[in-house]
């Protein structure tokens, strides 16, 4: 049994971690309190992890320090979620501590979660224990305190979970809300997934069920694509200039597939962004070098090169970045939500750019920074529209060095629209930004679903199926049907302040509907005006708003 870990070790580690929190992915989603059909935790730390795997598998390296850039850049740009953004924030403070390691020893490690548990803690404004940050926190501080009594790794990380277990066994004490539902929280199980899969791939066990880890290749669309992306680097960023692509065909008949093999490790010692794919008909390459006669010379030994294409990206990038900045305005919007309806109406009020989100499935940091990235200007303030989005939009700021993300911490639609309406080219970003943030403060909204599953909660016995109203905190009302449960939600949403409901009605339910429902609404609450529209949103039949 290991005394330390090698950087080997601790890919199979992460791989394996990996693995064992996606079979149990749907276990961990199934423990989310809240009765309504956005429970996704499994889901969004499985994702970011699948991510560090991905940018993981990318690594030709072993070495520990290549190794965690890889993995804390990989869980980074897949965080998804509250529970994935802390994830990735356990994973880099991790890897900060151990990357500097020939191997880890177990006082490493410990000292390397304590930091892990240090920078989670520090991503989250208000953390509140009862969560993974606690069951993160006890193992920490078990590992800190006990790592010098061990010997053998595998026994000291078996003893860290047990700790973790006894930390989630002890939520529902912390978090009444968790007792009330009578399960445990989810985010510390799918902590305990990874830390299972860790272990296991020390003992040395393959884990029961087949899974397919993600294919680390990149598709064709994205390494042959219109090279767009480089618009937006720094030209110091660029560290191999020639984009260097070809076929390899009529292959001699002494070579094998082993040097298909050798000739990617010969092209990864060249740059970058490699890909060598074939058989012994047809090699398809792709690198990133700075040297394109090196690769060329390198392939020619396996057969005849075919569709050569060398591109200088230094070149292109100076272009590219020369018109984008005679083009660039000085501030910009991007939305996040789902429905067609809701997309559009963002259009109509001069949002830049709409990117799906919501509910069912939260976008990563690395899809608002991308998204971010498409939008040519200065500053560009980012409505997440969604109380799990917006620790992953504020995560994208450091995915982007050459614009200022401004995240307004819209939780809903309504807010949202509220903040896009404020806006206003002739100002500054930081009085447009102080005015979308007053303009949120006055808008009351909530939501009209369904329950998922029978439960105990906010006070309301709730079978599975029952019609649900509720705001971004609790529940607020039940009923049988939508209309009544609509209006008895409105009841508890109002004061004397409100002079206008808007109604904005989901995929499943009809105009014909909408339009019955805002007649009920303007005749039981004649001091308001009452409009609806159509948002073309899942799950949710109505968004409301009120102001």
């Amino acid at each position: 049994m290991p005394k330390s870990i090698s950087g080997i070790e601790f890919r199979k580690m992460i791989v394996s971690g990996a693995k064992v929190l996606e079979i149990n992915r749907s276990k961990v989603d199934s423990l989310n309190v809240f009765p309504v059909p956005d429970g996704d935790t499994g889901t969004n730390m499985s994702l970011t992890i699948q991510s560090a795997v991905k940018e993981l598998s990318l690594c030709s390296s072993n070495r520990l320090s290549e190794l965690c850039d890889s993995i804390s850049k990989g869980a980074l740009k897949g965080a998804r979620g509250n529970s994935g953004v802390i994830l990735s924030q356990l994973f880099r403070g991790i890897c900060a501590e151990i990357k500097n390691s020939d191997t880890i020893s177990i006082k490493v490690f410990a000292k390397a979660m304590e930091n892990g548990t240090k920078v989670a803690y520090s991503a989250v404004s208000k953390p509140k224990e009862g969560t993974m940050l606690t069951v993160a926190r006890r193992m920490s501080e078990f590992a800190k305190q006990s790592a010098s009594k061990y010997r053998e790794f595998a026994e000291f990380l078996a003893d860290v979970i047990a700790k973790g277990e006894e930390a989630l066994a002890q939520t529902p004490e912390q978090l009444p809300v968790l007792k009330k539902a009578g399960v445990v929280d989810s985010g510390g199980m799918g902590l305990l997934c990874i830390y299972r899969g860790f272990l296991g791939a020390l003992n040395g066990e393959e884990v029961a069920e087949d899974y397919a880890l993600p294919d680390a290749q990149k598709t064709d669309e994205e390494v042959f694509g219109d090279n767009s992306d480089i618009i937006n680097l720094d030209l110091g960023e660029i560290e191999f200039g020639y984009c260097t692509e070809f076929f390899i065909i009529n292959l001699k008949k002494q070579t094998t597939l082993a040097d298909i093999d050798r000739l990617k490790e010969k092209l990864m010692t060249l740059g970058d962004s490699v890909i060598c794919i074939g058989d012994l008909e047809l090699i398809k390459v792709h690198v990133h070098t700075n040297t394109p006669g090196l690769a060329l010379q390198f392939a020619v030994e396996l057969g005849e090169l075919d569709r050569v294409k060398i591109e200088n990206m230094l070149e292109q990038n100076r272009a590219l970045r020369a018109k984008r900045e005679a083009e660039k305005k000085e501030m910009g919007m991007l939305a996040i939500c789902t429905g067609e309806g809701i997309a559009d109406i963002f259009k109509d009020l001069l949002v830049d750019r709409v990117i799906e989100g919501g509910q069912t499935m939260n976008p990563s940091a690395n899809d608002i920074a991308n998204a971010v990235q498409k939008i040519n200007a200065e500053h560009v303030f980012v409505f997440p529209n969604n109380k799990n989005i917006i620790l992953a939009a504020e995560q994208a700021k450091a995915l982007v060095s050459n614009r200022t993300i401004h995240v307004i911490p819209t939780k809903n639609v309504p807010q949202g629209f509220a903040a896009a309406l404020a806006f206003n080219s002739e100002t500054t970003a930081e009085e447009n930004k102080t005015d979308m943030i007053h303009a949120i403060d006055n808008v009351r909204a909530g939501q009209v679903t369904y329950a998922v599953r029978s439960t105990d909660v906010n006070g309301f016995h709730l079978e599975e199926g029952d019609i649900i109203g509720l705001d971004d905190k609790k529940i607020l009302a039940k009923g049988d049907n939508v209309d009544d449960t609509l209006l008895s939600l409105l009841d508890q949403l109002k004061d004397n302040s409100h002079e206008i409901i808007t109604l904005y009605y989901g995929k499943d339910v009809s105009e014909e509907n909408a339009e019955a429902l805002a007649s009920k609404v303007a005749e039981k609450f004649p001091d308001c005006d009452v409009d609806y529209h159509f948002g073309g949103q899942p799950i949710y039949y109505y968004i409301v708003s009120l102001e």
